[in-house]
């Protein structure tokens, strides 16, 4: 498997985002996924990155970080949010989102982020494990598009220094 830093617009970057969109209606049944405005230039190093890890030629998982500086949300100067972690379903159980995350933790980290932060659902409990394990603790819902849903889950980590 190969990570390769890939523009949020790319087809591939779509591919892998529709197919998470249509897991988020499956598992929260609202019918749209995921409404959180995202823009290609969100992720364009050095304010973020997006990565895909490549099976060969097949896109098989993905995720992204972007800044977060003063957010009037409530974010701290600082942060970064982590965006579109994915796995294809047949692809996982191998390893692929916590060599994503540990990627996009040191990217964040060598930009001058401090903090990575996260929103997920309850309905998403494999991804509430990775972060848990990965030393991600409960934080105020202050920022994600759902923060003030029930189901919502707010999530942070400090970047220490390499």
């Amino acid at each position: 498997m190969q990570l390769r830093a890939i523009a949020f617009d790319h087809p591939d970057a779509v591919k892998l985002n529709d197919q998470v969109q249509l897991e988020y209606v499956e598992r929260y049944g609202d019918g749209e996924g995921d409404v959180t405005p995202l823009e290609p230039s969100m992720f364009a190093p050095p304010s973020g990155l997006y990565l895909i890890a490549y099976d060969g030629d097949r896109p098989v998982a993905t995720g992204g970080w972007r800044s977060q500086d003063a957010n009037p949300l409530g974010y701290t100067d600082g942060d970064a949010e982590l965006k579109r972690m994915y796995v294809v379903p047949e692809a996982r159980g191998l390893g692929l989102a916590r060599r994503i995350l540990a990627a996009l933790e040191a990217d964040a980290r060598d930009a001058g982020r401090v903090r990575m932060v996260l929103e997920t659902g309850d309905m998403q409990p494999e991804a509430l494990a990775l972060y848990a394990s990965s030393g991600y603790l409960a934080c105020e819902k202050k920022f994600g598009h759902y923060r003030e849903y029930d189901s919502s889950r707010c999530m942070a980590k400090l970047l220490s220094p390499s």
